[in-house]
């Protein structure tokens, strides 16, 4: 029974990452979802970029800690800024999720670099993903990859 009962949760888990809607949680009470995750076409051996809304709808503060890949050497965190009209970026170790708030990955803000990949990425792959919480989730995501833009925002 529990391998039927493993099989289906892992179906389920697999439907809602496909649907670029909220990504599941392993371990931990996650509060935190994962929302339009996408990423650009890039060559393997060179550097892509992660964005994603982070919605927290849980009444405590949440931090991002750690993300990985099996589709990099590594993930960082990195934040962009534009002071006297030069536009810069510095790794963060951490970004805070507000209880009922979002912080979003995006263009010329907060931003993942998955660093060293090991396959070319073009539009209609996806880049898996686990976010570490420091509530102790662990979040999976896939990072659709688009034509370069971001993907349209879902329908209420």
């Amino acid at each position: 029974m529990k391998p039927l009962l493993f099989a289906l949760s892992l179906a389920c888990a697999v439907a809602a990452q496909g649907s670029g809607l909220a990504a599941p949680k392993t371990g931990g009470h996650a509060a935190v979802e994962v929302l339009q995750p996408w990423s650009r076409p890039a060559v393997a051996g060179t550097n892509a970029v992660g964005y994603m809304v982070l919605a927290n709808r849980g009444r405590r503060v949440d931090v991002l800690e750690k993300v990985e890949s099996p589709a990099a050497a590594s993930v960082e965190m990195h934040e962009s800024s534009m002071a006297g009209g030069i536009m810069s970026m510095k790794p963060v170790e951490a970004v805070s999720v507000p209880p009922g708030g979002q912080v979003t990955f995006g263009p010329g803000a907060y931003h993942l670099m998955i660093i060293g990949l090991k396959r070319t990425l073009k539009a209609g792959d996806e880049v898996p993903a686990t976010l570490s919480f420091a509530s102790g989730a662990k979040v999976q995501a896939r990072f659709a990859v688009t034509s370069g833009a971001a993907p349209s925002a879902p329908h209420s």
